[in-house]
């Protein structure tokens, strides 16, 4: 894997999200899968304060990478895969 620190981050947050129960500890509220991660969590698993994990969750969203969902006061993040799928495609073109 090349590139920034924070490329690199952003990237394994988004590998760990394509199989979130194989990652995250199972949560509470239903499926990982379907509902999505919390920045706590990808903050706890990355090793860095919540704060840096909202700052590289809330850059995915942005780019359409990511979808969130609210369920009373938490947002979930989940990998938008038509989006990704968009990018790669891209990508392989030459952009």
């Amino acid at each position: 894997m090349t590139g920034s620190p924070s490329g690199r981050m952003r990237q394994t947050i988004l590998e760990w999200l394509k199989d979130p129960p194989a990652h995250f500890p199972a949560a509470s509220r239903g499926d990982l899968a379907a509902t999505g991660v919390t920045a706590r969590a990808v903050a706890v698993k990355l090793g860095v304060p919540r704060r840096t994990a909202l700052a590289h969750l809330d850059l995915l969203t942005r780019l359409g990478l990511l979808r969130t969902r609210r369920i009373r006061c938490r947002t979930y993040y989940v990998r938008d895969e038509i989006r990704i799928a968009e990018v790669a495609r891209m990508f392989e073109k030459g952009w």
